[in-house]
């Protein structure tokens, strides 16, 4: 029995230390981004499948996403296709579209939100900074009504609120601003190797 109850505290503790290791390698590859000059450029882009990337001095807040979790070695357009194509009548349909499209779904804040939630990684919006870990997402609403999409970091000054890394318009950056916009959605997706 002891020793039963031991394998299950080191079950725990390994995925605990693997959680907190990839929390820390999205951080890492967050800051790398905020290194990065990119042009805030929303076109549509035809591109690669998969692995595809709009040229690397352009994007908007959903690529500096995407390019983070690349950095790690998880494609989110070809996860996010494959599922949309698996579960489309369960993605918005603002765009008007009938079928997938593999150079554009995964590069809007709407998609990503529903392919967060259908992964099980939605957790609580809240008011409260402690709620908010390093490498969680957070989605927001900008004036007047545009979806944006960050990732939040330690605060660089200490401060017991979290900074988040995000291309709001002026390429990757490292700010205080995770309560500025309306919070819509908090997610903690730290998926595995498939």
């Amino acid at each position: 029995m002891i020793r039963r109850i031991s394998a299950i505290f080191l079950l725990v503790a390994t995925c605990q230390a693997q959680t907190s290791s990839f929390a820390e390698h999205l951080v890492k590859a967050a800051m790398e981004r905020t290194t990065r000059t990119v042009r805030y450029e929303p076109a549509y882009v035809r591109i690669d499948y998969p692995g595809g990337d709009v040229a690397a001095d352009t994007g908007v807040c959903t690529d500096e996403i995407i390019r983070i979790y690349r950095a790690l070695g998880f494609d989110l357009q070809k996860l996010v296709h494959e599922d949309m194509r698996r579960s489309f009548s369960a993605y918005p349909r603002i765009w008007g579209l009938k079928s997938t499209d593999k150079n554009i779904d995964h590069r809007r804040v709407p998609n990503l939100q529903t392919f967060l939630k259908r992964r099980g990684a939605s957790l609580p919006v809240t008011r409260n900074a402690a709620d908010y870990q390093p490498g969680d997402l957070i989605t927001c609403t900008v004036p007047p009504h545009l979806p944006h999409i960050a990732i939040v970091v330690p605060a660089p000054d200490g401060g017991e609120t979290p900074w988040i890394v995000h291309n709001i318009g002026q390429g990757p950056k490292c700010e205080n601003r995770l309560f500025e916009f309306p919070l819509t959605g908090h997610y903690r997706f730290h998926p595995r190797a498939e």
